[in-house]
């Protein structure tokens, strides 16, 4: 069941008094965004390093590696060229 949102936020202009004139917001928008802090720049002397593990390598070398060379590993006897060769039959297969 959907209901309808029944709190909302009170927009800028009803939360000003009726009384203040049109060049005073305008004014305490550039006094309020004078006042908030200006954001550190970030330090540049900072690194990242990663590590890729050896199960990670080996997966991405298996998925970049043509459909021959994947032949001569599964007729050398590697089961998992084996089983790959076999899925891409199956999906050749089913078209």
């Amino acid at each position: 069941m959907v209901s309808a949102i029944s709190n909302t936020l009170p927009s800028a202009h009803a939360a000003q008094p009726a009384n203040q004139s049109v060049a005073k917001p305008a004014a305490q928008k550039a006094t309020s965004q004078a006042a908030l802090p200006t954001p550190a720049p970030a330090p540049t002397s900072a690194k990242d390093t990663v590590q890729v593990s050896s199960a990670a390598k080996a997966l991405l070398q298996e998925s970049q590696e043509t459909s021959a060379q994947t032949a001569r590993e599964a007729n050398s006897g590697d089961q998992q060229a084996i089983r790959l060769q076999a899925k891409r039959a199956a999906s050749k297969a089913k078209f």
